[in-house]
C-alpha cells in the first residue's frame, strides 16, 4: 500500500491484479492480512476475526479474483491466539476464498497450535546465508509438511556483491542505508562470507545471487526463495539458480564456514 502524488491511497493488489489477470491459471497468487497502517505512518498488527474477514473481501476485489491460493498472516498478532485465526482460515476455506493459508514470523509454539486447528501450508521467515536462526524450526516443518517461504534471501541485495560500504540508497521506500550489513563495521563482519560466496560462484561458474538461492533450494526441497527485483535481467539471474546443483556434502561445508564466521545483518544476528 503507498501514495500517489495526488495522496490518493493505492495498493498493490490493484496493479498485481491487473498484471496477471491474463495469465491467472499459471501463477499462485499470495497475499497477507493483519498488518494495519496507521495514519501516523507507523504499523500495527490486526488479526481479529472481524479484520480478516473485511481483509478478505478487499483482497478479493482489488486482485479481480475469486480465491487466493495463499493467505498469510502478516504477522502473528499477541492479542489473538493462532488458534482463533486458524478457526477463520479454515472458514474462509470452506467458503471458497482462499485455497491454503501460512504465517509470517512464526515461532514452534504458534505453528503447532494454529497447524492443530488449521493445517498450515507455509510460513514465510527471513532466511539467508547471513540469516540462519530460523533453523531450528526446520524439522518442525518436516513434521508438519510446511514449506519454508524464505523472503531476504540475499540479505536484502548484500549477497549479490554488488554493493560496498560506500553505496547510497537513494528513494523514500529504500531503507537498506541503516541496516546493519550495509554499514562500513558491518560490511567487514561479512567480509569472509561474501569471499566465501565468490569463490562457490566461480567454482560452479554462476553469479554469487544464484549461489546465494542455490544453497537454500539444494537444501531442502520445501524451501521457495522469494527474492525481489526491478530489473527483468535480475529475474532471468535468479531463475537461473534452479539450475546450479550443490550437493549435501558441499552444503555442509558451507554451513560449517559460515558458523565460525560473526556476521551482521538486518533482523537480527546470525549467532544469536
Amino acid at each position: 500500500m503507498g501514495e500517489n502524488a495526488a495522496g490518493e491511497t493505492l495498493y498493490n493488489e490493484d496493479a498485481v491484479g491487473e498484471a496477471l489477470r491474463p495469465v491467472r491459471d499459471q501463477v499462485v497468487i499470495a497475499t497477507k492480512f493483519g498488518v494495519h497502517h496507521n495514519p501516523d505512518k507507523t504499523l500495527s498488527v490486526d488479526s481479529r476475526p472481524e479484520t480478516i474477514r473485511r481483509a478478505i473481501d478487499g483482497s478479493l476485489s482489488r486482485l479481480g479474483i475469486d480465491c487466493i491460493d495463499l493467505y498469510y498472516q502478516h504477522r502473528t498478532d499477541p492479542n489473538v491466539e493462532p488458534e482463533e485465526v486458524a478457526g477463520v482460515m479454515a472458514e474462509l476455506m470452506q467458503a471458497g476464498k482462499i485455497r491454503a493459508w501460512g504465517i509470517s514470523e512464526a515461532d514452534e509454539d504458534y505453528l503447532r497450535r494454529a497447524d492443530a486447528v488449521c493445517p498450515v501450508a507455509a510460513v514465510q521467515n527471513r532466511y539467508s546465508m547471513l540469516a540462519r536462526w530460523h533453523e531450528p524450526l526446520f524439522p518442525v516443518l518436516e513434521e508438519l509438511n510446511v514449506a519454508l517461504v524464505a523472503f531476504s534471501p540475499m540479505a536484502n541485495g548484500f549477497l549479490t556483491g554488488a554493493y560496498s560500504p560506500k553505496t547510497k540508497f537513494e528513494g523514500a521506500q529504500d531503507y537498506r542505508d541503516g541496516m546493519p550489513q550495509y554499514t562500513p563495521e558491518g560490511y567487514e563482519k561479512d567480509r569472509a562470507a561474501l569471499g566465501l560466496l565468490g569463490d562457490l560462484a566461480r567454482e560452479k561458474n554462476a553469479t554469487m545471487a544464484q549461489i546465494s538461492l542455490a544453497w537454500m533450494i539444494c537444501k531442502k526441497p520445501w524451501i521457495i526463495p522469494i527474492p525481489g527485483s526491478r530489473k527483468p535481467e535480475r529475474l532471468r539471474e535468479n531463475f537461473g539458480a534452479a539450475q546450479v546443483t550443490l550437493t549435501a556434502e558441499e552444503i555442509a561445508r558451507i554451513d560449517a564456514a559460515l558458523d565460525g564466521m560473526d556476521l551482521a545483518v538486518f533482523g537480527g544476528h546470525a549467532r544469536a
